[in-house]
C-alpha cells in the first residue's frame, strides 16, 4: 500500500503525553484509571539531570553497567557505595515502580498507544488525490518540525567537492 511515513523516535515521555492527552489510562469499565494517570504525571516530572548527576556519585563505579550483578554481586551490601547512591537508587525505584504501574494496564493499552503514535508518522495514500496527498505531506513537515527544532543542519559554506559530469552528461 502507498505510503508517506517519517522515521521519527519517540520517547517513553512523547508516549506518556500522548496517552494522558488522548485519555488511554483507561480500566475495563471504561473509566480514566487516575492511578496510572498520577504514575505517568509522575514519571513526566522526573529529575533526569539530578538522576544522571547522582549515578555517578560513588567515584569509579557504574550501577548500570552491564553485567554488573554477574561481576560484583554484593555492590548493594557496600557501606560506600550504597551511601552514596542512595538518591539514585531511591530515584530509580521510584521510576521503576511508576514505569510497572503505566504499563500495568489492561489490553496492552501502553503498547497499542506506542504503535498509535508510531501510526501518526505514516499517512497512507491509498486512492489518494493530489489534496491528501499535499495535507499528508504537510502533517509529515509539521511532525517532524515538533520534534526536529533543536537538530542543527550544518550548511557548507561553499561545494567542497566538485566532479565534472561525463561526456555523454554534457552532450545529453
Amino acid at each position: 500500500m502507498p505510503a508517506v511515513t517519517t522515521e521519527i523516535h519517540f520517547t517513553i515521555q512523547d508516549v506518556l503525553r500522548f496517552m494522558i492527552q488522548t485519555g488511554r489510562f483507561r480500566d475495563l469499565d471504561g473509566n480514566i484509571s487516575e492511578s496510572r494517570v498520577e504514575a505517568a504525571q509522575a514519571f513526566l516530572a522526573t529529575d533526569w539531570e539530578k538522576m544522571q548527576i547522582e549515578r555517578f556519585k560513588s567515584i569509579g563505579f557504574d550501577p548500570e553497567r552491564p553485567n554488573l550483578d554477574e561481576d560484583e554481586p554484593e555492590w548493594r551490601e557496600d557501606p560506600k557505595i550504597s551511601s552514596d547512591l542512595a538518591t539514585y537508587l531511591s530515584m530509580k525505584e521510584g521510576m521503576l515502580g511508576q514505569l510497572e504501574v503505566i504499563k500495568s494496564g489492561p489490553n496492552d493499552e501502553y503498547t497499542r498507544a506506542e504503535n498509535a503514535l508510531l501510526m501518526c508518522q505514516r499517512v497512507d495514500l491509498w486512492c489518494a488525490g493530489p489534496k491528501e496527498v499535499e495535507r499528508a505531506v504537510q502533517h509529515l513537515y509539521k511532525l517532524g518540525r515538533k520534534f526536529n527544532d533543536d537538530r542543527e543542519v550544518v550548511m557548507p559554506p561553499f561545494i567542497a567537492e566538485f566532479s565534472p559530469a561525463g561526456q555523454d552528461v554534457m552532450e545529453g
